[in-house]
């Protein structure tokens, strides 16, 4: 059987909504969709039995919720459940290591673009191995899609963009292809965006690029990004892609490239100190304030 899209359930709106983008995925993949709710259960002397039977209910109850709303968004998706028991990070983390995908849910910040993003969250992203994606709260199908002629959100028109960001002095091929990946799926078109700025005077040395106007900097890091991407287009050359390259700081680019995006792609580097892990700030910044779903993507 295929790796399953994972989607944490714990009954918050924020979940539930992330579990119904889950199940859309699963679709798109070709995947089983596996619903997880993870619970802590620490008895003290006077609890026992009652106290565990009321946390599976509560977990039961929350695993019906979200199922009922994927029968009614998503029917034909193939939908299995578990409970685990634990603390939910460390359980989440263990299941997604059987997982094509973790997909957990994260409170859109009512009137702003932006997350809430909360610290089970904030921890699966940055000790994950495979990719996850946060969900805000606000996220519904049409989302996903262009406007209809008219101007109405709709279900049924095409994608919007996937936006990938891509840093030319490190790119990494599982964040790269799981970009192109995503577009393909969708038949969406691919932006790729990258930020520079240029560097301090003290660390220029002989022959640095830096030395040279802006529009000559501008063209050379194009030209690295198309370097880059060449292959990538060789490999899907049914993607359209669009290069973006800005000067200017990359959490701004991307959260700007990202209004209006069906998914943007970052990444997070894998560390041997487990200790030590963290999203990097690019990737925290725009888990705070993109308000499309953020696919973190680790890579060595």
């Amino acid at each position: 059987m295929p790796a399953p899209v994972i989607a944490g359930v714990d009954g918050s709106p924020e979940s539930l909504t992330a579990a119904e983008w889950a199940a859309r995925e699963a679709e798109r993949r070709d995947r089983p969709l596996r619903l997880i709710h993870a619970w802590d259960w620490h008895p003290r002397p006077h609890d026992g039995e009652p106290a565990n039977a009321a946390q599976r209910y509560l977990a039961l109850r929350a695993l019906r919720q979200a199922e009922d709303r994927i029968r009614g968004a998503v029917p034909d998706v193939r939908l299995t459940d578990e409970q685990v028991e634990g603390p939910a990070t460390a359980a989440l983390l263990k299941a997604a290591e059987q997982a094509d995908l973790l997909v957990l849910g994260s409170r859109g910040l009512t009137g702003l673009a932006g997350f809430l993003v909360g610290s089970v969250a904030l921890g699966v992203v940055a000790h994950a191995t495979g990719p996850v994606v946060l969900v805000r709260a606000e996220e519904t199908a049409e989302d996903e899609h262009l406007p209809a002629d008219d101007g109405s959100a709709s279900a049924r028109t095409g994608y919007r963009d996937v936006v990938l960001g891509l840093d030319v002095d490190d790119p990494c091929d599982e964040v790269i292809e799981f970009a192109f990946e995503a577009a393909t799926l969708r038949r969406a078109r691919l932006r790729v965006v990258h930020a520079w700025q240029p560097p301090s005077a003290f660390g220029l040395g002989p022959g640095d690029i830096a030395l040279v106007d802006d529009p000559y900097r501008a063209e050379e890091w194009r030209g690295f990004v198309s370097a880059v991407l060449q292959v990538w287009r060789d490999k899907y050359p049914g993607v359209e892609v669009l290069e973006t390259v800005v000067r200017e700081k990359a959490t701004t680019a991307l959260v700007r490239a990202a209004s209006g995006a069906s998914l943007l792609v970052v990444g997070r580097h894998l560390t041997d100190r487990p200790a030590l892990a963290r999203t990097g700030p690019v990737t925290h910044a725009v888990l705070h304030h993109v308000d499309c779903p953020v696919a973190v993507v680790p890579h060595h």
